[in-house]
């Protein structure tokens, strides 16, 4: 039977929701009312006759009605008609602190946001600042809150739990000197979501257990498998952690074991014999010693994903993979001229600091009116400071592009005139994301073939663990850009890492040069390269095809060739 605290939950939950579908104050203000009275109330509702709860105060005929729909049905079906007609993501944000109905209605219904991942990244974007009622004050609070929020959904950005996982690491390392820890599982692939943190450990499990204990973690072990113990753990804010305590003998054998997806590991099953689930035939000394008695090339953890990579490394080595160090540029920015933190000379300023040697700036465009998008008139402002702060900071560069919306015909944001006076174009959709795959690849093809359009990004639209994306053919999409000259962008930041690392190689296959971009929109954005390139890592792109990997003088001669092919 529903208790009072129950009821008055269906009533606040009625209230707040009628107040984002911005019903008549005065009856969403009653079911407030009610909750409140129904909270203090001595009795429980459910002791009482129905004809009692009109003589409550705060009460009355109609909701009193309401309760004995609850008392009978469970639930209020009122209330279910607003959370059918409310998308999940928008309820959820009721959770978080400094966001009331008010201020939700208005990330709704005007930013057009329906999660909190969306929410996030719209504060990591200055989104928010655009908007009456939301200062930069709100935008930090709500974004700490999101990220409190989230540290207890259970799965986390690979970049949220870094910095945790590699202190643990060490922790570890140093509290148990004399035996071995080793990092395994869904982080050492470098997968960007990650459920929980694994290690492989010398250290008996006893001895955990009372460690981890003393620390407020919940500890359990596991049974006797193939060969190890497992520890099951869970931090005091909620995150996974399985510690695999193999027999003396076994330690790489369950290291590489846990460092491969299933797929994989099937695979190699398949291909060798030797599954590593039993006992292995010696003690090896190294990961390398088991592809080496295998007589497979060694494979790094991060690609023991997709099993193609198994018969490619049974003909020849892996080739040489891309690394953050090959990184010359930053692709993809925002500056205070459209959403962006920092002014053009503060951000080509950090660029210089750290080594890079060009800077492609890319605003978002005119549609984009909720970002500050540049109409044609500050377009042309913005490219004379650029001019000014290249004759300045020569011989770094400054590209002059922008983040140009496909719109919902396939059109790019402005005329050819216009797109003509940029360096390159990158071509992105913003807006209208709920679209059938029909939809989607009309307008993502047709601004492939425009001849402006250089770069392709984020191709899905994807913010991971908040918004799917809108359905694509990958292969239909690649191979028009292949056709097309057009660059796909690896969007960088951790909860986009758009276009997905699992078409890369059929990119590369095809000819077509991926691009690691930061879509930073503030100086500390430009740290995001580090995901893209881990990203890519899976994939085996290497220095060569990537296109903020060219040098300077390597950009400039790729962007007149394109010109020239395209023939503008």
């Amino acid at each position: 039977m529903p208790d009072n605290y129950y009821i008055a939950d269906q009533f606040t939950l009625l209230s707040r929701l009628m107040d984002i579908h911005g019903e008549n104050s005065f009856k969403t203000r009653s079911y407030s009312s009610a909750a409140f009275a129904i909270e203090k109330l001595p009795a429980q509702l459910s002791d009482l006759p129905p004809e009692k709860f009109v003589s409550i105060k705060g009460i009355g005929d109609a909701i009193g009605k309401k309760i004995t729909q609850i008392l009978e049905t469970g639930e209020l079906p009122l209330l279910r008609e607003y959370i059918e007609k409310t998308p999940p993501g928008v309820i959820e944000m009721l959770q978080i602190k400094g966001l009331g109905p008010k201020k939700i209605a208005t990330i709704w219904k005007e930013m057009g946001i329906e999660s909190i991942g969306e929410l996030l990244y719209a504060c990591q974007e200055n989104s928010l600042l655009l908007y009456k009622g939301f200062g930069e004050k709100t935008q930090t609070n709500v974004r700490e809150t999101i990220e409190f929020y989230l540290k207890s959904q259970g799965s986390h950005l690979y970049a949220d739990v870094e910095a945790y996982t590699l202190a643990l690491d060490k922790t570890l390392q140093e509290a148990f000197p004399q035996e071995t820890f080793a990092l395994t599982g869904e982080f050492r692939r470098q997968l960007p979501i990650i459920d929980r943190l694994e290690w492989v450990t010398t250290t008996h499990s006893e001895a955990l257990i009372k460690y981890f204990t003393a620390k407020g973690f919940h500890a359990e072990e596991g049974p006797v498998k193939e060969k190890h113990h497992t520890l099951f753990l869970k931090d005091p804010q909620g995150i996974l952690i399985n510690i695999y305590c193999p027999a003396p003998g076994y330690f790489y054998a369950v290291l590489f074991r846990t460092s491969c997806s299933t797929e994989f590991l099937e695979e190699w099953t398949g291909r060798t014999g030797r599954s590593y689930l039993d006992q292995p035939q010696k003690d090896y000394a190294s990961e390398q010693a088991i592809f080496d008695e295998a007589g497979i090339h060694f494979i790094p953890a991060f690609q023991r994903e997709q099993v193609y990579i198994i018969e490619r490394a049974q003909k020849a080595a892996i080739p040489a993979i891309i690394h953050q160090k090959d990184i010359r540029s930053i692709i993809h920015s925002h500056s205070k001229w459209s959403d962006g933190s920092n002014t053009l000379e503060e951000m080509a300023s950090a660029c210089m600091d750290k080594g890079y040697e060009y800077l492609v700036i890319s605003d978002h465009s005119k549609s984009a009116f909720y970002a500050n998008g540049l109409n044609e008139d500050r377009i042309r402002e913005q490219h004379k400071e650029i001019e000014e702060l290249n004759r300045q900071l020569a011989p770094f560069v400054i590209f002059k592009s922008i983040e140009c919306d496909i719109l919902n015909d396939g059109a790019l944001d402005y005329s050819d005139n216009i797109l003509s006076t940029f360096d390159l174009i990158i071509a992105s959709v913003h807006s209208n994301l709920k679209m059938p795959q029909e939809k989607a690849m009309h307008r993502l093809l047709r601004a492939i073939e425009n001849p402006y359009t250089t770069i392709l990004g984020h191709l899905t639209g994807r913010l991971l663990l908040s918004r799917p994306g809108y359905p694509v053919d990958h292969k239909q999409i690649i191979d028009a850009c292949a056709a097309n000259l057009v660059t796909i962008e690896l969007n960088a930041h951790p909860r986009r890492l758009d276009m997905d690392w699992r078409w890369i190689s059929y990119a590369l296959d095809k000819g077509v040069m991926i691009s690691i971009d930061p879509d930073a929109h503030a100086l500390e954005g430009y740290e995001d390269v580090k995901y893209g390139v881990l990203a890519a890592q899976k994939a085996g792109l290497t220095a060569e095809r990537n296109l903020s990997s060219l040098t300077l003088m390597q950009f400039q001669e790729y962007l007149a060739a394109r010109k020239k092919a395209k023939g503008i």
